[in-house]
């Protein structure tokens, strides 16, 4: 272990955050896997261990302050560093604003953007400490642009970016690299596990399945490469080139691809 780069990833047990962490242990870092499923945690560190011990599961809830404070810094005590941290635990939900409710809100809002913010702000104080680290915060493409029918997730995704490219510049100065990873189209359960509020969910996984998917080991490669640039948004160079075009160059074409997700979503409606 002597001289191993450590990285804790929160929502390391499925999707983008099992492949990220498959990806690290490629690099040789060491892995924490964090999740709330202990299950699924505990059988990606056994896949991870098969021939050299290279992870460990720890059960971890991001919504809890105090637990992610006092995982963080344990594992920071025990190793004596931290290298890198991966706020990648997130949850999908759809639903049009008029059939929301706080506690809705509150649900997307404790995991998706609170989870991001424990984890940096304790993460950040350490590396400080250390003198280096890099954190990693997932957000979306969700966060770049208009999200209509999921406006909450948007929300959230919009607030990480937000605050991972703030911190980006304001950590420089103490030798901590911070990136925020907007993917969108991968193929991981989110989209199936994600609430849909008086929405008939197979309708908008029809339409999710009309989309080329991206697997998550090759968005984890391109995630490391953006973290070894130390690129302030790591994002697949396609679809950021897109967004950028719609968004910002082509305002009209933009505006007619959302009215599109509205109307598709509205004729799945449930009541």
């Amino acid at each position: 272990m002597e001289n191993r780069k450590i990285a804790i990833v929160t929502g390391g047990a499925s999707g983008i955050g099992h492949a990220l962490c498959k990806e690290l242990v490629s690099q040789n870092v060491f892995v924490i896997i964090t999740d709330i499923n202990q299950v699924k945690g505990k059988q990606v560190e056994e896949e991870l261990n098969k021939e050299s011990i290279n992870a460990r599961y720890q059960y971890l809830d991001v919504r809890d302050a105090e637990s992610v404070e006092s995982v963080i810094t344990a594992i920071f005590k025990e190793f004596s560093r931290l290298d890198y941290l991966f706020n990648n635990a997130g949850i999908a939900m759809y639903g049009e604003l008029y059939d929301m409710t706080f506690e809705d809100w509150r649900k997307v809002m404790d995991v998706n953007l609170w989870g991001v913010i424990h984890g940096t702000q304790i993460g950040y104080n350490i590396m400080k400490k250390q003198g280096f680290g890099h954190i990693v915060n997932t957000a979306s493409a969700a966060g770049l642009g208009p999200s209509p029918v999921s406006s909450a997730y948007g929300t959230t995704k919009h607030a990480v970016v937000g605050l991972t490219t703030s911190l980006h510049y304001e950590a420089e100065e103490f030798g901590i690299k911070v990136s925020a990873l907007c993917p969108t189209f991968v193929d991981t359960p989110i989209f199936e596990e994600a609430r849909a509020i008086n929405i008939n969910k197979a309708v908008i996984m029809e339409q999710f399945k009309k989309q080329k998917m991206m697997a998550p080991e090759k968005l984890a490669k391109i995630t490391l490469d953006g973290i070894h640039k130390n690129k302030p948004i790591i994002c697949p160079m396609p679809m950021r080139k897109t967004m950028d075009i719609f968004f910002t160059l082509v305002p009209s074409a933009h505006r007619g691809l959302m009215r599109i997700v509205c109307r598709v979503s509205r004729k799945a409606r449930i009541s």
